[in-house]
């Protein structure tokens, strides 16, 4: 290990990076906080203000990917389709596989600029988590409890409510609603030839409910935007306010709104991605703080959304064929090392870096007095508070790191919960 890969190793480093986060995602929750004040008056110009805010909170993350662990993404797709990347909403459809295809889905949507608004179906518990819980839940992040019976109605809502939305996004989804583990794809496997599907090697059976929901609820979106402007009166109590205040409100709104016009941003395409890594490489969130590079290849296919069928059943069907499809994608790159179509490499953005940059030296100099100033205090309960800190934090960083273990994955592939997904 060379002296930059020992330093990278080094807890401290991974202190700072822990303190940067927590400390700049709860300022930036707090302006979120904020930020509800301008919902009734322009919810577009809300949105626009929560997309570069969550964009300030989740680059961090893909900074640690791109710039500090160095990891190289080689993107296999259509030269012909690559210059709608990024210039469109999609549905990205993403293989759960590895503790970082998460990471890997962002930095793509960063290498497009599109990470401030892009989403994701969540499940419900995260909304309650600081920082990137709330974080999402400002952004309209669309949360499932992953009871169906429960989340096909406020999951179709939740997708109606981007029908405006003012920001590019993809819109990431996992439909295999959990990552893969050998125990998960075997009781998978059972599940599909208890259907008469064929098996699949490298991916567990999809879940095609929320999937067909997702689309139904996409679709043509863009026809559908015309009301936007209105959307934040709906609630406003006029008739309890006097003449001259109705008066001034409408101004000032008009203002506001003038400041942040609504487009319609329709959902054009699905991509799907399918991810893997070179020479059997197996990426933890540990080895990407730890500064240890990978190499990601990502084939994505553009597949117009006009080309998914409306229907559920057929939507369904169509779903599966396409994971027979990545199945067989997957296959091949275990066998040759690469996927179809050119390769090609999106040039990281500076603004990952920009960022962090500008957190870190407007938190990391009060931090260090701080820690300097207890430890020349030179009292034994100072020096003891300074320990306790340091340990609160490593166990911090751990269990940030926990939650991203495949083996600590949902309970989805247990036996009992068989029916859960049969669907």
């Amino acid at each position: 290990m060379d002296l930059v890969g020992l330093l990278k190793s080094q807890f401290l480093c991974h202190l700072v990076f822990c303190y940067v986060f927590i400390a700049s995602g709860l300022i930036v929750n707090t302006i979120q906080l904020l930020t509800l004040l301008l919902w009734p008056i322009n919810k577009q110009l809300f949105r626009k203000i929560n997309c570069r805010l969550s964009y300030c909170v989740s680059s961090q993350l893909v900074l640690l990917l791109e710039w500090w662990s160095g990891t190289e993404c080689v993107i296999y797709t259509d030269p012909q389709a690559y210059p709608k990347y990024g210039k469109e909403n999609a549905i990205v459809v993403l293989n759960h596989k590895f503790e970082i295809d998460f990471l890997c889905g962002w930095s793509l949507a960063e290498r497009f600029g599109v990470l401030g608004g892009s989403k994701v179906l969540a499940k419900k518990e995260l909304a309650y988590v600081p920082i990137i819980g709330w974080m999402w839940y400002f952004t309209e992040m669309v949360f499932c409890t992953r009871k169906w019976e429960q989340d096909r109605k406020t999951v179709s809502k939740s997708l109606l409510h981007l029908r405006d939305y003012p920001e590019k996004y993809f819109f990431l989804i996992h439909c295999e609603g959990t990552r893969f583990t050998e125990k998960k794809h075997q009781i998978s496997m059972q599940v599909a030839q208890a259907k008469g599907l064929p098996s699949l090697k490298h991916h567990l059976l999809p879940r095609t409910k929320g999937f067909a929901v997702t689309v139904r609820s996409l679709r043509n979106v863009g026809s559908q935007a015309g009301f936007s402007e209105n959307s934040g009166t709906d609630s406003a109590p006029g008739a309890a306010h006097s003449e001259h205040l109705i008066t001034r409100w409408a101004v000032v709104r008009g203002r506001l709104l003038t400041l942040c016009p609504s487009p319609s941003l329709p959902v054009s395409a699905v991509y799907d991605c399918t991810l893997n890594f070179r020479n059997n490489e197996n990426p933890t969130l540990l080895g990407v703080l730890n500064g240890k590079k990978y190499h990601a290849d990502l084939y994505v296919r553009r597949i117009p959304l006009e080309e998914v069928p409306e229907d559920e059943a057929e939507c369904s069907a169509w779903l599966h064929k396409l994971y027979q499809e990545k199945d067989a994608f997957q296959e091949e790159y275990a066998r040759t090392g690469t996927f179809p179509e050119t390769p090609m490499v999106p040039p990281r953005r500076p603004w990952t870096l920009v960022n962090w940059l500008f957190w870190a030296s407007l938190l990391l100099y009060p931090f260090f007095r701080f820690l300097v100033n207890m430890v020349s205090s030179g009292s034994s309960l100072t020096l003891a508070g300074v320990i306790l800190l340091f340990f609160v934090a490593s166990m911090g960083v751990r269990w940030m790191i926990g939650v991203t273990e495949i083996d600590k994955g949902s309970a989805y592939g247990n036996m009992d919960n068989k029916q859960k997904h049969s669907d």
